[in-house]
């Protein structure tokens, strides 16, 4: 009890004689100050640049919504610039800087929350870093990060020829951690601004976007190396040996990669493309990815094909120059059928088609169009040819249902629809003995 007796009374003299000082007030009033030139500065520069205003922004565009949340930072940085000037000048007219000192750590670690809050979407992630990075931030403020880091450093195990210390460990795994969500974050965001540029065309686009991935992820394990303290130099040593390497157990990888590229760059497949495969398999393209490109059936199945195979191998793409494609329907008639009669009705039906390509505006050539395509044993065989937007399967079944309006016009019309016939001749036989 005496001994906590004495340590109040010190502290209280000690408080006493700080607020007898004169420099105490001054450090107070300017601090105060500081703020309020703060708060006056940020409102102008966000008047003049509305850019930085995030409540002025209709848009959603990723450019403004990060300039927005920047914009919001302007406060604080402001205060913490002035604080720091503030803190020279008081060391040197009035002997003394601790309170503004105390303010200006306090200001350093209300940024650090506010950038974390405003950046950082996760709440697990951002919750682990406050109660990491703010910890850290402060003993570094406070010229405690260096005794710590001693301590750490002591408490080291050998496992051969590596010497693994505590600090090591904390270092590799509290920055490769905050790297690797750096590198997603910036890729994302990257990839995102990058798609909603309206000047670039699609193919730009993704094949920058790819381009900005490879960067990040080089860039991070790069980094990710230095931070393990591995000397980068020494990679040179074995470079070529792990390149003769990676290129053959990593063959098919970057052959796809190379061939996603070329496919982007000479524009020979897009999304939406209607594409066959040499195999006969089709599907509409979903998505074009680093390593393949997803083609979706009309029932459903989603096919993975490698880039690869769409440079060695050849493929047919429907709709690459137009989305425009002539088809044919084929049928027959009896042969005392009036052809001439036939073939008039028959285009009117397929013109009133509503996905058939029809009008006098069109070109003649592709107008519907019906023809004697040869005599076959029961009747004549026909063909209507028509141009369509569109392929002629999923959800435009256009061939199906003109042959259900040919059926209907040509039983409405009397015209006959012949079925296989054969004549028998009963020969008369001699009877033999």
């Amino acid at each position: 009890m005496e001994k906590l007796s004495q340590m109040i009374e010190t502290l209280q003299g000690q408080a006493s004689s700080v607020l007898s000082q004169p420099g105490t007030y001054v450090q107070i009033a300017v601090i105060f100050v500081i703020y309020l030139a703060a708060f006056g500065f940020a409102n102008r520069i966000r008047l003049y640049a509305s850019f930085l205003d995030a409540r002025s922004q209709a848009t959603h565009h990723p450019i403004y919504v990060f300039l927005g949340k920047l914009g919001d930072l302007i406060f604080p940085l402001l205060a913490i610039l002035m604080l720091r000037i503030a803190s020279e000048i008081s060391s040197t007219t009035l002997a003394q800087d601790w309170i503004i000192q105390i303010a200006l750590i306090v200001a350093v670690l209300l940024l650090f929350n506010s950038i974390v809050q405003k950046l950082i979407k996760n709440k697990l992630i951002c919750q682990m870093v406050k109660w990491i990075g703010l910890p850290v931030l402060f003993l570094h403020l406070v010229g405690g990060l260096a005794g710590l880091i001693v301590i750490l450093e002591g408490i080291s195990m050998t496992i051969g020829n590596i010497e693994l210390s505590l600090y090591g460990v904390l270092r590799v795994a509290i920055f490769g951690s905050l790297l690797f969500w750096l590198g997603r974050a910036s890729n994302l965001t990257g990839q995102d601004l990058i798609r909603k540029q309206e000047r670039l065309d699609f193919r730009t686009k993704e094949v920058a976007a790819k381009l900005l991935e490879v960067a990040i992820t080089i860039i991070v394990f790069l980094l990710l190396l230095q931070v393990m303290g591995i000397n980068l130099t020494a990679l040179a040593v074995f470079g070529g040996a792990l390149g003769v390497g990676l290129g053959f157990g990593l063959q098919a990888i970057a052959s796809n990669f190379i061939s996603g590229v070329i496919i982007l760059v000479d524009k020979s497949i897009t999304v939406e493309d209607y594409i066959e495969l040499e195999d006969g398999r089709t599907g509409v393209v979903r998505e074009l990815n680093m390593r393949s490109i997803i083609l979706e059936t009309f029932d459903g199945k989603s096919i993975v094909v490698p880039n690869e195979k769409f440079i060695v191998e050849s493929f047919t793409n429907w709709t690459h120059r137009d989305k425009k494609q002539r088809y044919r329907v084929d049928f027959s008639v009896a042969y005392n059928t009036n052809i001439r009669e036939l073939v008039e009705v028959i285009k009117e039906v397929v013109t009133s088609h509503p996905q058939v390509i029809s009008g006098d505006d069109v070109p003649i050539e592709e107008r519907p169009d019906c023809e004697i395509d040869g005599f076959g044993d029961s009747g004549i065989n026909m063909f209507v040819e028509f141009w369509m937007l569109g392929i002629d399967d999923g959800k435009n079944r256009v061939g199906g249902d003109l042959l259900l309006m040919i059926y209907e016009t040509m039983q409405q019309h009397g015209f006959e629809i012949p079925f296989p016939q054969r004549e028998v001749r009963v020969l008369n036989v001699p009877n033999t003995p």
